[in-house]
């Protein structure tokens, strides 16, 4: 099995790397055209969303630090 990462980027995008694929919510895959590594808007401003363009620049602030989520609410 092959790992995905996902970097929070620090003011900008998620950074996605390694072997996945990306649908809509109707299950339709967007052709990534082969690439490996590509950055998902957060910010809210890229004209080409789900992707990042960069836009976020000046304009998007925030500081990722990881932490730990609280246990899983199980019936």
């Amino acid at each position: 099995m092959s790992t995905t990462k996902l970097t929070i980027n620090r003011n900008g995008s998620i950074k996605i790397e390694g072997d996945f694929e990306i649908t809509d919510c109707e299950g339709n895959i967007y052709g990534l055209e082969g690439r490996t590594t590509l950055g998902l808007c957060r910010c809210g401003l890229s004209v080409n969303k789900p992707f990042c363009d960069g836009s976020h620049r000046n304009g998007f602030d925030h500081e990722p630090a990881a932490f730990n989520l609280p246990p899983m609410k199980t019936k």
